[in-house]
């Protein structure tokens, strides 16, 4: 794996405490209210929601997995989806819980807890995911390229939306973002070094 991705990764992780620990602090209410008041309302970028919504991501990735089972019957990779998309919900759900940070205060606030945004941790599991899937299938640099930028900017897009209908704070949904990357990094570390693991087994036994 690119070292250079696996220091963000550490990075994005680090950051992502900070804002855990700071989230109260008046710099980080200042920064939230200052991105609400610029962002609030926005109707063309809350519409992208509806693809961060958990029903849909899970729905898309069982599909995928149907996809992968299907063509290519690699069930390591199916792992690394279920690991990458279904561990993630399980990870911002403990975390929401333990960190039990109210959401804004408007009228039909939802009940549950804010830090991080679910919708910014799983929006960019589930893409950054089928990007990378996606792109195994690739030769073309150009489509390669073409894929991860439709992605972050769809991953951009759901998490920001959050913001413009005051579900969540813009601190929530950066930690969100940071958090999704680190771990998607992580179930991206696992699977690549298992592959390395069993092409090292498989040329062992070829030899002996």
């Amino acid at each position: 794996m690119n070292k250079l991705q696996y220091v963000l990764a550490v990075c994005t992780f680090v950051v992502f405490c900070i804002l855990w620990t700071t989230y109260e602090t008046p710099l980080i209410h200042a920064f939230d209210r200052g991105v609400s008041d610029l962002i609030y309302g926005n109707k063309f970028i809350t519409m992208f929601h509806y693809l961060g919504e958990t029903k849909f991501i899970f729905a898309v990735s069982i599909i995928f997995l149907i996809i992968i089972w299907i063509r290519k019957q690699d069930y390591k990779l199916m792992v690394f989806v279920v690991f990458s998309v279904g561990g993630g919900y399980v990870l911002y759900q403990f975390l929401k819980r333990l960190i039990e940070r109210p959401r804004p205060d408007i009228v039909d606030q939802f009940s549950t807890f804010s830090f991080p945004s679910g919708h910014a941790v799983h929006g960019l599991l589930y893409l950054f995911t089928i990007a990378y899937v996606t792109n195994r299938t690739f030769k073309s640099k150009r489509a390669s390229l073409i894929v991860w930028i439709t992605s972050i900017i769809i991953t951009l897009l759901i998490g920001v939306s959050r913001i413009t209908e005051a579900r969540h704070f813009a601190s929530d949904v950066i930690a969100g973002w940071l958090l999704g990357y680190s771990w998607f990094i992580l179930c991206l570390c696992w699977y690549k070094n298992e592959n390395r693991y069993f092409v090292r087994l498989r040329n062992n036994n070829t030899e002996t």
